[in-house]
């Protein structure tokens, strides 16, 4: 990861796609109290254990929280893009970090030193609870997945992923069709997002293909239909 002496091009608070999570205003502070940094895919932001030096303003580029466990094992637990935080939480209760940030392709964003990230939430009440909500929606979003792992069949959990990410961090791809969306993940990846093997994943983008729903291509996913795909239901002859 670089610091950079001019913010990225693809960095500005009105280019912000995703999530929106901060008012403009809001952002333009969190812009302000940091330094532009740029990242390549396959870097790691933030790293598992470390203790909190710094949170980052993600302005450009998906990234993945992974864990480690003590035999190997890594979990994916989630995605951010552009307009989200990422490392806040350790910066807040000053423990060490509990995942890993790993860029998931060439992005941009501001680092801000962890003591000046917490003077701005106590300084300005409105943006710490901006903080507050997003740290809440997250919690919930995880229940609902945890509560989906068990209730749900493997086939639901990747179509729903698909149509969140298409839907948060996807890219307009109206050369596939009028309202595709291309999401950079691979197969791998999305076994791990949903608690199914990778076996399980292919199978299910197949079924998804024959039906037009979605189409692959290396390291990304493309959803032709979300409405489509939404609608979908694995049993449906």
């Amino acid at each position: 990861m670089r610091d950079e002496v001019r913010r990225p091009p693809d960095s500005g608070v009105s280019g912000l796609t995703g999530p929106q999570v901060f008012s403009p205003g809001q952002l333009a502070l969190l812009q302000g109290a940091g330094v532009p940094q740029t990242w390549r895919r396959g870097d790691t932001l933030l790293r598992q254990g470390e203790t909190a030096d710094r949170a980052i303003l993600l302005t450009g580029g998906m990234v993945k929280i992974v864990s480690e466990s003590v035999g190997g094992y890594t979990s994916l637990l989630a995605f951010r893009g552009p307009g989200e935080l990422v490392g806040e939480l350790a910066c807040i209760d000053g423990g060490v970090r509990s995942a890993s940030v790993v860029a998931l392709q060439d992005g941009c964003g501001t680092a801000m030193a962890g003591g000046r990230f917490t003077a701005l939430l106590r300084a300005n009440g409105d943006l710490g609870l901006a903080v507050l909500r997003s740290i809440s929606t997250r919690l919930r979003h995880a229940d609902i997945q945890r509560k989906a792992l068990g209730a749900e069949p493997a086939a639901v959990r990747v179509a729903r992923l698909l149509v969140e990410l298409a839907d948060r961090y996807g890219t307009k791809t109206p050369n596939w069709a009028p309202s595709a969306r291309s999401v950079r993940i691979t197969q791998h990846e999305l076994s791990g997002a949903v608690g199914t093997s990778r076996e399980s994943v292919v199978r299910t983008l197949r079924k998804l293909q024959s039906e037009e729903l979605v189409a692959t291509r290396r390291g990304s996913i493309v959803v032709l239909d979300p409405a489509g795909l939404t609608a979908w239901e694995p049993d449906r002859p």
